[in-house]
Parts: structure tokens; sequence; C-alpha cells
């Protein structure tokens, strides 16, 4: 009976402590979805611009578990001088708070297959993605802040 017990009490903290860590999946579980541009602030030098938001437009943010996509677009249907599109997809990597993408589709081609790096923190339905945009052959070297909220689907 006590070689029983033993077997089992070892069986379970084998069990226990051997399981998979789920901090990996829990962070992207929590960055999974549709999210919103809310406001956004770029920084270039000592000069600081609020990009975001802009009137009669909307950007959304979308990720997977290995993959993000972003669109913007004017609320006008592109009929009038509003009119905008910009879009862009790649892969990115999460580690903790420190989020990279690799931009590899955008519409505006100079900026696909660069590689951009980022704070990332999560709080309920808001998610603060902070870092350098940094491309040398466009002249691009800025900081960015970005602030979106969670689409409820």
């Amino acid at each position: 009976m006590k070689y029983s017990l033993a077997v089992a009490l070892l069986c379970s903290a084998l069990l226990f402590y051997c399981k998979p860590p789920a901090t990996k999946i829990n962070e992207h579980k929590a960055l999974d979805g549709t999210w919103q541009l809310v406001s956004a602030l770029s920084i270039t030098k000592q000069d600081t611009v609020v990009t975001f938001p802009v009137k009669n437009q909307q950007v959304i943010k979308m990720f997977n578990q290995s993959h993000f996509a972003f669109f913007k677009h004017d609320l006008s249907g592109g009929k009038d001088s509003t009119a905008v599109f910009g879009a862009g997809s790649g892969s990115y990597t999460l580690d903790g708070e420190n989020y990279s993408e690799h931009l590899e589709y955008c519409n505006a081609r100079g900026w696909e297959n660069n590689d951009f790096h980022f704070t990332l923190t999560i709080n309920s339905d808001t998610l603060i993605q902070r870092g350098v945009e940094k491309i040398d052959s466009l002249g691009v070297d800025r900081v960015i802040e970005e602030k979106y909220r969670r689409v409820e689907n």
C-alpha cells in the first residue's frame, strides 16, 4: 500500500512539474484578435506630432498566433478628397513585452522587408505599442506610440 501511494504521489508530482510553461501561449492569446487605433504620436528628434486620430479615418490592427495585419481607410467610401487606404502585414515575435515585426507586405513598398522592435503592453482592452521605426533608405527615424482598443467580436 505504501509503495502504491508513493508511486501515485511521484507520478502526480512529475505531471505537475513537467508541464510546459504557458506564458508564451497566454501572451499570444491575449494579443489575438482585432484592435482599433485610438491615438498615435510620432517623435522625430525633439518634434512630437499627433498622427491619430484623423477626422474621417479608421485604423485597425489584427493579430493571430504568428502574424499581424493593419488597415487604414477613410469613412467616406473613397468618394471625396479624404479618400485614403493603407495596409500592411507580416510576421511577429512576442517575448514578454518585447514585440518585433517583420513587415512583409505594405502598400508603401519601401517599408517592405524591414524589422521593427517595440515594447507592447496590454491592460484589459487597451494595447500600447511603442518603439522605433527606422529605415535608412527612406530617411525614417522616429519613435512611435500607438494606443489601440480591443474590438469586441
